[in-house]
Order: C-alpha cells, then sequence, then structure tokens
C-alpha cells in the first residue's frame, strides 16, 4: 500500500462512520432532495463545511474549544433552540389539512435554504464533536505531511455521502407523490429534531 493511501483511507473511513447517522442535518438534505430543491449547493454546502471544519480540527482548534467548556454552553442551547423551533415546524406540517406532493411542496429561496442548512451545521455541537475534536485528534496523529491527504479523504467521503443522499432521494420520489408519506416523513424529523433539541438542552444545563 503506498504510504500516502492509508492515511487517506483513515481519513474517509472514519468520516464515513461519523455521518452516516440519523440527525437534523442528514434530514434536511434528504427532504431537500425529495422535493428537487437546491440540491448541489446544499450539498456543497454540507461537504464543504465538513472539510473546513475537519481540517480545522487537524490544525489544533480542537483544543482551543476543549479548553472553551462556556462556548459548548452556548452552541448547545442556541442549536436546542434552533431544533426546537424546526420541529414545531415539521409536526406543523403534518397537521395540515392537504399535505402536498413532490412537485408541489412550498419551495423556499436558496439563500433561506442555506441559512437553514448553516444552522443544522454549525448550531449543533455534535458537529464540533464529530468533525474538530474526534476527526481532527485522529487527523493530528498522522506525520506532519500525511495530515492533508487525511483530509482530503475525509473531504471526500463527506461530499459523496451528502451527494448521494441528496440527489438519491429522486429514487424515492414516486413513494412520496402521495401526501401521507411526507406527513410520516414530517412526523419522523419532528421526533428526531426535539429529541435531539431535548438532548442539547439537557447537556447545556
Amino acid at each position: 500500500m503506498a504510504p500516502s493511501l492509508s492515511p487517506f483511507l483513515s481519513g474517509f473511513a472514519l468520516s464515513a462512520a461519523l455521518i452516516i447517522a440519523i440527525g437534523a442535518q442528514n434530514l434536511f438534505v434528504l427532504r431537500q432532495g425529495l422535493k428537487g430543491e437546491h440540491i448541489g449547493p446544499i450539498v456543497l454546502f454540507c461537504a464543504l463545511s465538513d472539510a473546513v471544519l475537519i481540517a480545522a480540527g487537524v490544525g489544533g482548534i480542537g483544543a482551543f474549544l476543549t479548553a472553551a467548556p462556556q462556548l459548548a454552553t452556548v452552541l448547545a442551547l442556541g442549536g436546542a433552540a434552533f431544533l426546537f423551533w424546526h420541529a414545531v415546524a415539521a409536526f406543523r406540517r403534518t397537521a395540515a389539512p392537504v399535505s402536498a406532493p413532490v412537485g408541489s411542496q412550498p419551495r423556499v429561496t436558496l439563500e433561506r435554504a442555506l441559512a437553514t442548512c448553516a444552522g443544522f451545521t454549525f448550531l449543533n455541537p455534535h458537529v464540533y464533536l464529530d468533525t474538530v475534536l474526534l476527526m481532527g485528534t485522529a487527523g493530528s496523529a498522522q506525520p506532519a505531511p500525511m495530515r492533508p491527504i487525511f483530509v482530503l479523504g475525509a473531504a471526500l467521503a463527506s461530499f459523496a455521502w451528502f451527494a448521494g443522499l441528496g440527489y438519491g432521494a429522486r429514487l424515492l420520489q414516486p413513494l412520496f407523490a402521495r401526501p401521507a408519506a411526507w406527513r410520516i416523513l414530517d412526523a419522523g424529523v419532528g421526533t428526531v429534531m426535539l429529541a435531539l433539541a431535548a438532548s442539547l438542552a439537557f447537556k447545556a444545563v
């Protein structure tokens, strides 16, 4: 195995293991993919955000966050409020008299979609735990010349996941032509976000 391939595969595998989980950010990308709305910019935003955070962690920012627990508390409370608000919005959609099928779902502007995505990304302390602290620690253990290759592997895994999630969602569009499917999805989204909000708030107090 080439010397540069090992850190690349290590970064790719660890990143994939951490991001392939049900979370607020993934659910947002899935929902946008089902709507066929702003998929490319959202996928790119999520992947680039992960790459920047991972690079920051490998570069030593993780140690700063560990030494600033009050910052983690602020992030946790802000993230809990953000997730709670979106959980309420999701439950409201399930209570609507008619849930629109894929083609007629209400559209949002690119700016609003990216702002929402940014909230799911940067107001979630778990993102910093995964990318900055865990990925940063693993990347920092690599020899200095190999660290950029580790970051590249991790970033590629993130991009592949979000691209697959966003663009692969179209395979489920026939199912979501039925209004009931949107109600079930929104109920699941609301439940997950409410649970995440409660978890963040509990850890902050």
